[in-house]
């Protein structure tokens, strides 16, 4: 059954692939971007399906547009841009849900929030569960983000429990794939790029911390497999629950893209998680999700896509 879905940070790197995949299902995708972070050429390739349409707004202003279902992926997802602007990174997080949730709660629909990992911290159990509760600094350089996604998880549970809203929210760990932004600070960009340029690959820390790294199509899919099952809400963890040193990466990167490039070393930041892995024990069991894409076989690709754009 078509539905009217409104994807909001639908021109970024998830919330383009979301759309493409929705609009294959045979619905009405509405891409809502402001384009601090998205870009038009993400999209520009849906514009000439009938069934697309794009928007320019920003979330931490109110608006009205009738939907079935919204996803809010909405919000700068790596450090270099949610650092650039905290304010507006916790004013994306806390105003961007309640001016949503109001939208859901009006029209009836159902609304999922992309969280994150990062509402974890820097953990003290390992791999992650949904119950765990979390170890972040709330006054850090991260907090606008941590925090902005704690709160409106915080938000989203409220309107459930106060006005019955169908939510459902999804905590998403590090996802790679085409559409990246070469600028945007994330560590597998960040290689990628360095390598394919002949430039040292910078590692923070002395690279025995740990990632998880799922590629897009994968992410999608259990994102997609979460907002239409009935009866669940989450939080739910959505990533791939395989485990590499940041080091094991950029020896990979390097093998992969041919690089000469060597691996030089630089302090950690600031309140940096040392381990990250999510629990997918709970999607398997009420989504049946497992991830299928390999990250050898993923970064192939993810190579390739970057080989054309820069």
């Amino acid at each position: 059954m078509q539905k009217r879905i409104l994807i909001t940070g639908g021109a970024g790197f998830i919330g383009s692939h979301l759309c493409e995949t929705l609009l294959s299902r045979g619905h009405h995708v509405i891409c809502l971007d402001n384009f601090f972070t998205g870009h038009r050429q993400n999209v520009a390739h849906l514009l000439s399906n009938d069934r697309f349409e794009i928007i320019r707004h920003d979330i931490t202003s109110p608006l009205s547009i009738e939907a079935d279902m919204i996803y809010n992926m909405a919000c700068p997802a790596s450090p270099v841009h949610y650092q650039f602007d905290p304010i507006k990174t916790m004013k994306t997080s806390v105003l961007g849900a309640m001016h949503l949730l109001e939208e859901a709660r009006r029209t009836k629909a159902r609304i999922l929030q992309a969280s994150t990992s990062e509402v974890y911290g820097d953990p003290e159990i390992h791999p992650q569960t949904e119950s765990y509760r979390g170890n972040v600094n709330p006054i850090g350089i991260r907090a606008c983000y941590d925090e902005g996604k704690r709160a409106a998880e915080t938000l989203f549970f409220d309107y459930e429990r106060q006005y019955g809203t169908e939510i459902r929210v999804v905590r998403i760990f590090n996802t790679y794939g085409p559409r990246m932004d070469p600028n945007d600070g994330r560590v597998v960009s960040n290689f990628i790029v360095q390598a394919l340029k002949g430039e040292e690959l910078t590692i923070y820390g002395d690279g025995s911390q740990t990632r998880s790294f799922c590629y897009v199509d994968d992410l999608v899919r259990g994102i997609i497999g979460l907002m239409e099952v009935d009866g669940f809400t989450g939080p739910m963890n959505l990533g791939n629950d395989g485990e590499f040193t940041v080091k094991e990466l950029a020896e990979m990167v390097l093998e992969l893209t041919g690089s000469k490039s060597k691996i030089t070393y630089l302090p950690l930041p600031q309140d940096d998680p040392i381990k990250r892995r999510p629990d997918l024990g709970l999607a398997r069991e009420k989504i049946g999700y497992a991830p299928t894409v390999p990250l050898r076989e993923g970064l192939v690709r993810t190579i390739e896509y970057f080989r054309k754009i820069i």
